[in-house]
């Protein structure tokens, strides 16, 4: 009970609607050993004694009896009804807000599926059991004790001769519930795999169709399916060996109920009347017993359900706000990092000894392959992980000491993977803020370059996009992206790739929106495209965590090293322009980035790694 004491917090202000809902249930289960003792009554002093003027008043009774157990099985209803779903109300509140506060770290390894199931499926479990299996389960014993006591004050002879067959029903009925369950969860989980076959099928059919796969996505369903086909199988023989078992031991109890109660009655041991109440109240005994199992096995998955629960309720914050962390009010943004060294748990250090000073208003640019660190240095300036060693500070106060809502509501960011919920364009810009107004939207569409193709659309601003921004091409998704950070109007910005899908041309087009959005904002810039980076105040090149070069575009240009490398590759029709870059320093000097722009064919990141080699 250990699981049910930790989310007693949930239920325990509901504690009246709890126990009127087992006092009803008892009250309505009381109320039905009623029938048996009139059975008797009617045979044995009624219809026996022929008092037939008692016929209506017992009629009457009945009549009571039923509504006033119809009135507390309503009213146990009512109670049940609410208890679960107010209970589910508070933990599902309680599980969705710690799910947006809990760290980076968590989400890290956490598998979406799984987060669905504990707020779907765990949680309406819960809801079950406390608004209706806690008192199911409380009214086996109930009837049990309630059917065997009243059998007894019968004939205590009659009802240990027909419990003979109980233990082994219950018994029987045990081991069927250990079975069939498991293998009612290989069912769920069989169809959950053909259903995800199925959505990553329609989700990726243009996929398929390209590469003319349809036959072995065919196979590949129909392999699934053949699986689901064989658990349902299996869960149908495991019901057609126990079942029968069972139901012959329930009647074997009747079979002996009625031949010795036959017997007793024949000499006059017990009346008529009292065996037609003992075959009553045997049905109150095996209903109970036949269902036993489920009751035992219902609470044993409740409590799974309830630990899954709590596994997310109890979990530790590993990024939280200090007991006298300041709110912010006024910032500049200075940004410095101070010899900061960060692992991800369990793997090697992913920052070595990273130092950076980035007055406010300055422009800084990160570099570097897959893995080098420069996510990293945006995820740990975000306060997403706890540096381990070194401080992040902003404007001189470590960043560990802020109010996270505080400090974050100051950045904005643009990631690469783009992110649209299901919702207009025009609430999509303003996500980032509570007021806004239509001109501002506008304005920050305008400068992110997306103004003109939102105009065009049907519906314009009101356009509703697809789940994950569905009939949006990528560029397009992406320039909503850097309007909904524009709009923000934030003092650091950080730009991870932000036009990556986007053209040269309007790439350049929103280089130059940037220019007024960035000014007087620290702007940090992930790029793979040297164009992207040129205009920065100071540029970082790592690899493996480390610093490898740092310097103005024109200064890496210089060096011999991994920056200059990639403008060979990225601004050179071939490898053989390894030999002219002092001509291409030179021209880098005397030019602007639009007349380079015009004379070069820039090659895309996708083709880097080729190209390197060649090179």
């Amino acid at each position: 009970m250990d699981v049910f004491r930790q989310l007693k917090p949930y239920f325990w202000t509901e504690k009246k609607l709890f126990f009127g809902a087992i006092a009803c249930l008892a009250i309505a289960t009381a109320l039905g050993l009623v029938y048996p003792n009139l059975l008797r009554y009617l045979i044995d002093n009624v219809i026996s004694k022929k008092q037939f003027d008692l016929v209506p008043r017992l009629a009457l009774i009945v009549v009571l009896v039923v509504s006033t157990k119809g009135i507390f099985q309503f009213l146990h209803g009512l109670c049940g009804g609410r208890l679960g779903n107010r209970v589910a109300y508070h933990l599902r509140n309680a599980m969705y807000n710690k799910l947006q506060y809990l760290s980076f770290q968590y989400y890290d390894q956490a598998r979406t599926g799984d987060l669905m199931s504990r707020l779907t499926a765990d949680l309406e479990a819960i809801r079950q059991f406390i608004g209706f299996g806690f008192a199911q389960l409380l009214n086996v014993f109930l009837m049990l004790v309630f059917g065997m006591a009243m059998m007894f004050s019968i004939s205590w002879k009659l009802a240990l001769l027909t419990m003979i067959t109980m233990p082994f029903l219950a018994f029987t009925a045990i081991r069927f519930e250990g079975k069939i369950h498991p293998s009612f969860r290989l069912v769920r989980q069989s169809l959950s795999t053909m259903t995800t076959a199925v959505q990553e099928n329609i989700t990726g059919v243009r996929t398929v169709k390209s590469f003319a796969r349809e036959s072995h996505e065919v196979s590949k369903f129909a392999a699934r399916n053949e699986d689901y086909k064989s658990m349902n199988i299996d869960a149908s023989s495991i019901w057609a060996k126990y079942f029968p078992v069972m139901e012959i031991l329930a009647n074997l109890s009747v079979v002996i109920l009625l031949g010795a109660g036959g017997y007793m009655v024949i000499n006059g041991s017990i009346s008529l009347g009292e065996l037609v109440a003992c075959f009553s109240l045997i049905w109150y005994i095996i209903g109970p017993m036949w269902g036993l199992g489920f009751q035992i096995n219902n609470f044993t998955q409740t409590k799974a359900s309830g630990e899954k629960i709590l596994d997310v309720l109890h979990h530790y914050m590993h990024v939280k706000d200090s007991e006298n962390a300041e709110a912010l009010t006024k910032v500049d943004g200075h940004v410095r990092f101070d010899h900061v060294t960060f692992n991800y748990p369990e793997k090697q250090p992913a920052l070595h000894d990273f130092t950076l000073d980035a007055p406010p208003g300055s422009v800084i640019g990160l570099l570097g392959s897959t893995g080098s660190g420069k996510t990293t240095v945006i995820s740990l300036l975000m306060r997403a992980y706890n540096v381990k060693e070194g401080k992040v500070m902003l404007d001189g106060k470590d960043i560990r000491n802020l109010q996270i809502e505080s400090f974050r509501s100051q950045i904005a960011q643009v990631f690469q993977e783009t992110f649209l919920f299901s919702s207009t364009i025009r609430n999509n810009i303003a996500y980032g803020r509570k007021d806004v107004t239509m001109d501002e939207i506008i304005r920050a569409a305008k400068l992110a370059k997306a103004h003109g193709f939102i105009s065009e659309l049907p519906e314009g601003y009101d356009t509703v996009v697809g789940e994950r921004g569905l009939g949006l091409s990528g560029g397009q998704k992406q320039r909503i992206a850097i309007a909904r950070a524009l709009i923000k109007d934030p003092r650091i910005l950080v730009l991870d790739d932000a036009t990556s899908a986007v053209d040269m041309e309007t790439e350049h087009e929103i280089q130059a929106g940037f220019d007024e959005v960035m000014a007087g904002r620290t702007t940090f810039i992930i790029a793979h495209r040297i164009s992207s980076l040129k205009h920065a105040d100071e540029i970082i090149v790592l690899d493996k965590g480390r610093v490898i070069q740092r310097g103005t575009h024109q200064e890496l240009l210089a060096q011999e090293g991994l920056y200059r490398q990639t403008y060979d590759i990225q601004y050179a029709d071939g490898p053989q322009n390894a030999a002219n870059n002092q001509a291409a320093v030179a021209r880098e000097e005397d030019t602007s980035i639009d007349s380079v722009d015009a004379e070069v064919n820039p090659i895309t990141h996708s083709s880097m790694p080729e190209r390197r080699l060649a090179h």
